[in-house]
């Protein structure tokens, strides 16, 4: 069985999930890891190139390749539960585990990250968060088996709590 991590960038997947597959012996992958690897591209180079629809083309993929192995972390992009196909291939074989923060926590987290490209292209950073997630909250909450709030946590708390809902 996996652990998948699922929720919106900022969250402390990535960095959760380091911790949550070393206490289990695991190995850890994350979607857009393996996809900037396989496609030798970064993710603002593959959306600018081949447009948004190409991109989650390629995380449908690879939701369904590390989905097809057993016992691993999976660290899933933002955006890999817009597509019903991914949670369902990934319910198949895991535990999907939400991890949740404020907008206010999230921009602070990933005020500085520049290897994603805009999703809306024309609102303020904080604008942009909240309209994602007022889009994609109803799908993280179709899709997990367990919410985990991190605000306030530190990541060996939010790493915990992971490791004892399993």
């Amino acid at each position: 069985m996996n652990v998948v991590l699922i929720g919106y960038r900022g969250t402390g997947k990535s960095t959760v999930g380091k911790i949550v597959a070393a206490r289990l012996g695991r190995e850890l992958f994350s979607t857009d890891a393996e996809i900037v690897k396989s496609a030798e591209q970064t993710i603002p180079q593959i959306v600018e190139q081949h447009g948004w629809e190409y991109f989650r083309d390629l995380e449908t993929k690879m939701c369904q390749d590390l989905a097809g192995k057993d016992g691993l972390v999976i660290d899933t992009g933002g955006g890999a539960i817009l597509r019903p196909q991914n949670v369902e291939v990934l319910k198949r074989t895991g535990t999907l585990f939400w991890l949740t923060a404020s907008v206010e926590t999230i921009a602070k987290r990933i005020g500085s990250d520049t290897q994603r490209p805009s999703l809306t292209g024309t609102k303020s950073f904080i604008e942009e968060i909240q309209d994602v997630l007022r889009e994609r909250i109803p799908k993280y909450q179709a899709a997990a088996d367990h919410l985990i709030e991190t605000e306030g946590k530190s990541v060996t708390q939010v790493a915990d709590e992971i490791l004892t809902r399993l």
